[in-house]
């Protein structure tokens, strides 16, 4: 079992990305039926606001440190081991090392565009990969639980791992909610994966997101749909970790 870390309610995995990916398809391996959250600043900042979101989290058999604030968080804490396991690396690293496991991938989330050119880089870039499926769903708000005829396709694939690119807290609700439904025995919230592996959405320099700065570069690129979750978020993060340090 992992060992985790409770940083504003979520416990955080205390993992890097050679351990998560070893973790996955260890699980993958074993038949066991799981699903993985990546949690940024954001992730953390909602659960703390939301207790049926953070009940969806940390029923997650894997809770990544996918933003360096979070990281830090956990080695000021004494986690030394943890880096950050970010959620389109962690997709690339386990499309790779799965090519000689013969995992089966089925991609669910983004636009049909996305999935076409996210399909044509993998295959570039990890020949012996097996997409099994995909699927772009149609803009729902909320939570939904998927059509029987979704979810069969889904389990007729005989997928290994089910990569889920709806954003959070979307998609660890639908993880939570499909975890009893799919057979595939392990599924992953991608986050934005799906659109920097694919190249539709332009990905920070990798000096920037060493040194926590990718949400400036994310928001300058979507100001009107992220400036409430970094600028509200991050403030929000702040303000949690001060009170927390207080009650202690």
């Amino acid at each position: 079992m992992l060992k985790t870390i409770c940083l504003l309610r979520v416990n955080v995995s205390r993992v890097n990305p050679v351990l998560a990916v070893g973790q996955i398809c260890s699980w993958i391996g074993q038949k066991q039926r799981i699903y993985v959250c990546v949690a940024p600043v954001s992730t953390l900042v909602d659960a703390r606001r939301d207790p049926l979101y953070a009940a969806a989290v940390n029923g997650a058999g894997m809770v990544t440190p996918d933003g360096m604030p979070v990281v830090w968080l956990a080695r000021a804490r004494g986690c030394k081991e943890v880096t950050r396991t970010y959620g389109p690396d962690l997709m690339l690293e386990v499309c790779n090392h799965g090519q000689d496991l013969g995992l089966r991938h089925f991609f669910y989330g983004a636009t049909e565009d996305t999935l076409k050119q996210l399909q044509q880089k993998l295959r570039e870039a990890y020949p012996a990969i097996l997409i099994v499926g995909t699927y772009a769903p149609p803009f729902k708000s909320g939570v939904w639980q998927e059509d029987q005829e979704i979810i069969d396709r889904i389990n007729s694939s005989a997928a290994d791992i089910v990569w889920v690119g709806l954003g959070s807290p979307k998609q660890d609700f639908w993880m939570q909610l499909h975890r009893p439904l799919l057979n595939a025995p392990v599924m992953v919230g991608a986050g934005a994966a799906f659109d920097f592996c694919a190249g539709t959405k332009p990905q920070a320099p990798q000096w920037m997101r060493g040194c926590g700065l990718e949400w400036f570069f994310r928001l300058c690129c979507e100001p009107g749909r992220l400036w409430k979750r970094y600028l509200v978020g991050n403030s929000l993060f702040l303000i949690y970790l001060i009170m927390d340090s207080f009650k202690k």
